[in-house]
């Protein structure tokens, strides 16, 4: 298996990724982030994947993907802090004034799972930001110590998973995720 990470500029891969079954669905499109709240709610069924198009056709696009050979088994959201609600969020602290960059989801297709594809989404989240000059890259995965994160809960990352790719405790945060608190890391 050799997993290959690119910039997201596909649609049709990060709609199989983040996307509804049913294009008239309300889902997340991992755009509760990366939009400020008020349009995020505003937005309803089909607008939610025509701004997700948008936004893959804009550089930088809203994140990385994986592929094992041409099928597409992961996505990762990384975009400027500036830029999503992380800028102005209360529970989620700022550790100083840098342009740092977001990390905020991690997904990996079921049947996928458990073979590494989280951590080379985060290695490649991380060398995409960086070649866009971001100083420093950040995340806010959960604390949970050895215990099991609910998959559908897990999108977040885990502290050890930031750990292995270099990523050090920044700051505590107020956030919580499935019970388990959220912590900022930071490369």
């Amino acid at each position: 298996m050799v997993i290959e990470v690119r910039p997201a500029t596909v649609f049709a891969d990060v709609a199989a990724m983040v996307g509804p079954r049913r294009p008239d669905a309300n889902v997340c499109w991992c755009l509760s982030y990366r939009i400020p709240s008020r349009q995020n709610t505003a937005l309803v069924g089909p607008e939610r994947g025509d701004l997700v198009r948008r936004l893959c056709a804009q550089d930088p696009p809203p994140g990385v993907l994986a592929y094992d050979g041409g099928e597409v088994v992961g996505w990762a959201a990384v975009h400027p802090r500036a830029d999503t609600s992380f800028a102005r969020n209360r529970r989620i602290p700022h550790v100083d004034d840098a342009d740092v960059w977001s990390v905020w989801c991690i997904r990996v297709r079921p049947g996928h799972r458990g073979k590494g594809i989280s951590h080379r989404l985060l290695a490649g989240a991380v060398d995409f930001a960086r070649s866009y000059g971001a100083p420093a890259i950040e995340g806010y995965p959960v604390d949970n110590g050895d215990r099991r994160v609910d998959p559908t809960m897990a999108y977040v990352g885990t502290r050890r998973l930031f750990e292995q790719a270099g990523f050090t405790q920044a700051a505590e945060t107020t956030s919580v995720v499935n019970g388990f608190p959220r912590i900022l890391m930071r490369l």
